[in-house]
């Protein structure tokens, strides 16, 4: 397999094509055409659709991963819970406009990623863990099963709010308030 500025340039074809017409729209012949190359010139740096599909997914993750990764230091409870409301908002944002059109398959690799749920059920548990030590949450609050439940509250939103098109300034709305309650049964 080659990498280099012309796997790039497919890659990114992949990723506009499945913004503007849904992942599963996407396919080698539209690329072809979009980039005006040859079937060999893909074939030569990817097996099949579903390689590029998943470099676009990967980089998506990455992004938002990055987005919400801070050295971030709370010295009240109240700069804390609007961290990480700003934070878990800002997530929804990003991975409403990223997988708005990658829906289904994006969805589907965060189901089957154990390397996925790990890094975000580690990054949970960190804010958890960091908030417990400063007197912000309750001491007696389990982090591993508050971690897996913010998981699921989150994906969950995240893919109801998707998958019935809710707008996304009300699925935001939406969220902060829901959210907003659930950090506050979380307080010392």
């Amino acid at each position: 397999m080659i990498s280099d500025e012309m796997s790039d340039k497919i890659i990114e074809a992949a990723r506009c094509i499945a913004t503007e017409e849904g992942a599963e729209a996407l396919t080698v012949r539209k690329i072809l055409v979009r980039l005006n190359i040859t079937n060999r010139v893909f074939y030569n740096r990817f097996k099949n659709i579903n390689e590029v599909l998943e470099i676009v997914y990967k980089k998506t993750v990455l992004k938002i991963r990055e987005s919400i990764m801070s050295d971030f230091r709370a010295d009240t409870c109240e700069e804390f819970f609007d961290h990480v409301n700003e934070v878990l908002t800002n997530l929804l944002i990003l991975s409403y406009e990223a997988k708005k059109q990658l829906n289904q398959y994006v969805f589907l690799n965060d189901s089957i990623s154990p390397i996925n749920f790990e890094w975000w059920y580690s990054e949970v548990k960190k804010l958890i863990e960091y908030a417990k030590e400063r007197g912000f949450f309750k001491p007696e609050l389990d982090s591993d099963v508050l971690s897996y439940s913010i998981w699921c509250f989150c994906r969950g939103y995240n893919a109801d709010a998707l998958g019935r098109n809710i707008p996304r300034d009300v699925a935001i709305e939406n969220f902060k308030y829901s959210f907003g309650f659930l950090l506050q049964g979380m307080k010392a």
